[in-house]
């Protein structure tokens, strides 16, 4: 086929259906790419705060911010579908469900079940302790801190050590309730 053949081709699909679906599929592609381009940036802009992991509901309501329009207006499932085609790039971006909760995580950071474990058991305080790591899995203490600091060295944790009983507190924002979004996530 020449190149004049070649510019016929969209002459002969622009009456079938074919077409339509191609133009209506290439529309969503361009949306979820779109969408990927602004969770990096929310990603690279929150990375500071959260370690690179960050809570799908408050991604999206992030994105919600940026484009200015309403939580209604994007699901979960719009993030997800965005998400998945960052996967190609190799970028480390993916989602990992941890409790209830899923995250997104923007650092190409592994987490085993030991930390998983921990990021779980933070989300009812937003914190934990050493001892309350060991008591809940019957860790040892070296067990437990090996993780929190593994943790704490990739940025996905916080320290306080100013608490009145003297225990220091390993604080996770990455799971921890913003007010509004206790209890009751908004349905995608």
């Amino acid at each position: 086929m020449n190149w004049v053949g070649i510019l016929k081709l969209p002459l002969i699909f622009f009456g079938s259906c074919k077409f339509l679906l191609y133009l209506f599929m290439l529309s969503l592609t361009s949306i979820s790419t779109m969408a990927g381009v602004q969770i990096v940036d929310i990603c690279i802009a929150t990375r500071s705060h959260n370690g690179g992991l960050i809570d799908l509901l408050e991604l999206r309501k992030l994105l919600c911010q940026k484009r200015k329009t309403d939580l209604g207006s994007l699901s979960s499932d719009d993030c997800l579908r965005a998400i998945s085609k960052l996967k190609v790039l190799g970028s480390g971006f993916e989602v990992i469900s941890v409790g209830k909760k899923k995250l997104v995580r923007s650092v190409p950071t592994e987490l085993n079940k030991d930390h998983n474990g921990i990021l779980e058991l933070a989300q009812a305080k937003g914190y934990v302790t050493v001892e309350q790591v060991e008591k809940e899995f019957s860790w040892s203490a070296g067990r437990a801190i090996d993780a929190l600091e593994t943790l704490l060295k990739e940025g996905l944790a916080m320290i306080d050590d100013g608490h009145s009983d003297g225990k220091r507190r390993y604080w996770f924002p990455c799971v921890t309730l913003s007010p509004d979004a206790s209890g009751s996530e908004a349905k995608s």
